[in-house]
């Protein structure tokens, strides 16, 4: 059986990949406390256009550090990757067509629905 850090070293990828990564997870759950804070609030309906105001420069900026790599650590699948397509998912429900003028985005998407078990999950 592999060590505790056999295994992270093995999905938190290289060092420059660790620090990808951190700064990804770190991103993602920023992201999702934005959209948590306003969704589970009662003036929910108020906050909304503000939320959606400022939402094209977060996404903007999340598919400009993702670029065109094809998972966040050099095509290779690991955790992080999970977190950044939950909080995409989930403003694409509050939103449905919030990541129409981001297709990177909607393609790494894609590439994690594709995966034989997310897919079966799905």
């Amino acid at each position: 059986m592999p060590s505790c850090a056999t295994l992270l070293a093995s999905t938190c990828g290289k060092t420059e990949e660790k620090i990808q990564v951190d700064i990804s997870e770190n991103q993602a759950t920023d992201f999702c406390t934005q959209l948590i804070q306003r969704y589970y609030n009662t003036d929910h309906e108020k906050l909304k256009p503000q939320y959606l105001g400022q939402l094209p420069g977060q996404l903007k900026q999340c598919s400009m550090f993702l670029g065109e790599i094809l998972m966040v650590c050099s095509g290779k699948l690991i955790f992080v990757d999970f977190p950044i397509y939950d909080v995409l998912d989930q403003n694409r429900m509050f939103e449905s067509k919030c990541l129409d003028e981001f297709p990177q985005m909607k393609a790494f998407m894609c590439r994690l629905e594709v995966l034989e078990k997310t897919a079966a999950y799905m």
